[in-house]
This record gives structure tokens, C-alpha cells and sequence, in this order.
């Protein structure tokens, strides 16, 4: 499979590279590394990517973030932040990929545990990761009569992950990284469509 990974560079989306790598053809793209850089809080600049890269027949993207903050510090500004990066960042890169993308092929976005079990300081993540899962559950019905499907995948904390940002995430277990990668590799070759796949 031609398979587009959005985050390949990152903590979850360079041990995605390594596991597909062997088997697929992949093309990386990133904000500041990968085969192709662009800006995925900028609609014009996620068109402009798909047009370089051409037909896929699977897109997936681990990538997207948003500000932490004690909940009375927190601003509109920050939720939009939030909202432009891993929201709508996710579900424009799938809106704008669905006409890229072979029937047959596959989305898959990522979202992560805070939808549902949230930390301190975690509102805005949880706000965003929440409306991903919403969007894929929407979307698959209407993306399955074109013959694609879409999932999300939602992990918790992962293991290399731990070091830098353990603190927040108290009582948490850690899921080891095979196991994440999995879900993925579950979304791209197997059959589920419009389903949350839950790494905790």
C-alpha cells in the first residue's frame, strides 16, 4: 500500500515508520521533517501536500497537540489553539485525503485517552480528543459508500512518554509502544470502520 504518515517523526508516528516501512511504500510528512513539510493548521498548505504526493491508499496521522493549563487560567484562545492543531488539523487533512484516497484505503487519526480519563490541566486535550473521536464516528458511514473507512486511534500514555510527561498522568499505566503501533496496524490492513481503538 502508498501510505501517507502525518507525525512520522514523532514519539508514537517514527515507531509506526519502522513497523511499515518493510511492507508498504511510506511518505512522511511533518511540520518541520519527513519527505514533505507542511503547516496542517493551514488548509491551503494540506491541499498543496496531497497534491505533491498524489493518490494514497491510506493516510494515517499521529500527529497534533494543544496547550495544558489549570482550568481558571484558560482562555479562548488557548481552546482554539487546541482546536486548529489536533482538531481540525485531523479532520481537514481526512476531508481534503478523502479525494486522494483509492477505495479500498483507509483513514486513521489519532485522539488519546484524556476523552475519557482526564489529568489535571488536561481540559483542552480532552475537549479536542473527544470532537476526533465524534468526527470519526460521523464520517464513517458517508466515507464507507465511497469504499473508505476511517478509524481512530486513542492511546494512553505510552511508555516513551513516560520520562518526559509521567508527572501529569498519576496512576496512569503505561501501554507499551508494540501494542500502540498495533491499533494502527489494525486500522491500516484489517477491516473496522468508524470505530474508537482504544490503547489503555
Amino acid at each position: 500500500m502508498r501510505i501517507l504518515l502525518v507525525g512520522g517523526t514523532g514519539t508514537i508516528g517514527k515507531k509506526i515508520y519502522w513497523r511499515l516501512q518493510e511492507k508498504h511504500e511510506l511518505i512522511s510528512a511533518g511540520t518541520k521533517s519527513g519527505d514533505y513539510q507542511f503547516d496542517m493548521t493551514d488548509v491551503g498548505s494540506i491541499k498543496e501536500l496531497f497534491k505533491q504526493v498524489g493518490k494514497l491508499d491510506a493516510l494515517v496521522v499521529a500527529a497534533g497537540g494543544g496547550p495544558m493549563g489549570p482550568l481558571e487560567q484558560l482562555t479562548e484562545e488557548q481552546f482554539y489553539e487546541g482546536i486548529r492543531n489536533k482538531m481540525m488539523g485531523q479532520i481537514n487533512l481526512a476531508l481534503i485525503g478523502q479525494k486522494h484516497i483509492q477505495s479500498g484505503g483507509s483513514i486513521t487519526l489519532t485522539s488519546g485517552i484524556l476523552s475519557e480519563d482526564p489529568i489535571a490541566m488536561g481540559t483542552i486535550l480532552s475537549t479536542v480528543n473527544g470532537a476526533v473521536n465524534g468526527f470519526v464516528v460521523g464520517a464513517a458511514g458517508e466515507l464507507f459508500r465511497q469504499g473508505i473507512r476511517i478509524n481512530v486511534v486513542s492511546p494512553g500514555i505510552v511508555e516513551d512518554s513516560i520520562e518526559a510527561i509521567g508527572t501529569y498522568f498519576p496512576g496512569h499505566h503505561p501501554v507499551a509502544m508494540d501494542k500502540v503501533v498495533n491499533a494502527y496496524v489494525k486500522s491500516i490492513e484489517g477491516v473496522r470502520t468508524g470505530e474508537i481503538i482504544r490503547v489503555f
